[in-house]
C-alpha cells in the first residue's frame, strides 16, 4: 500500500473507520459467502427440483431482458451472480455497523447470520414470490439453510476483525 494510503487507514477518525469497515466487511462478506456456497453443495437447501430464488430472479430478468429464459445450465452461475453481490453488500453493511470495534465476536456473527436468514428465507423471499412461505418447506431444509447462514456470518465476522486489525496495524 502507498503511505497515504497506509496513514489513512491507521488515523483513528470516524471517515478512516468507515473505510476499514467497509473494506474488512466486504471482504468479511464475500469469504462468508464462499463458505455458505460450499455448505449448500453438502447439505440440501432446497426440496428437490426446485428452483432457487436467485434463479428465478435471474429468469424473471433475462425473460424481461431477452424474451427467453436462462438455460439449466447457466443455473449455477445465476445463483452466484446474485449471491456473490448480495453477499459482499450484506458484509459491507455489517463492517459499517462494526467500523469501531476491531475484536472477534464469533456469537454477533452467528446472530448476524440468523438474522440474514430470517429476512431473506423467512419472510422477504417468501413476500416476493421467489420461495415458498416457511410452513411449506420441510424442517430440515430450513435447518440447513440456518447452518449455513450462520456460518456464513461467522466467516463475514472472522474475516472482519481479522481485516480491520490488519488495516489498522
Amino acid at each position: 500500500m502507498s503511505n497515504a494510503v497506509e496513514a489513512w487507514l491507521e488515523k483513528d477518525s470516524f471517515s478512516s473507520n468507515v473505510t476499514r469497515g467497509l473494506i474488512s466487511g466486504v471482504l468479511g462478506g464475500l469469504a462468508g459467502t464462499l463458505v455458505k456456497t460450499a455448505i449448500e453443495k453438502v447439505l440440501p437447501v432446497r426440496k428437490p427440483n426446485t428452483r432457487s430464488a436467485q434463479v428465478k430472479l435471474v429468469d424473471d430478468l433475462s425473460v424481461k431482458l431477452t424474451g427467453e429464459r436462462i438455460s439449466e445450465t447457466n443455473h449455477e452461475l445465476a445463483e452466484q451472480l446474485v449471491n456473490i453481490p448480495f453477499g459482499a453488500s450484506l458484509g459491507a453493511t455489517y463492517g459499517y455497523a462494526k467500523r469501531d470495534k476491531g475484536e472477534i465476536s464469533i456469537l454477533e456473527g452467528a446472530a448476524y447470520g440468523a438474522t440474514t436468514w430470517i429476512g431473506t428465507h423467512e419472510t422477504s423471499l417468501p413476500l416476493l414470490g421467489l420461495k415458498d412461505k416457511p410452513t411449506d418447506i420441510p424442517l430440515n431444509v430450513q435447518i440447513n439453510e440456518l447452518i449455513a447462514h450462520v456460518a456464513f456470518g461467522i466467516t463475514t465476522e472472522v474475516i472482519r476483525g481479522y481485516v480491520a486489525r490488519r488495516l489498522k496495524e
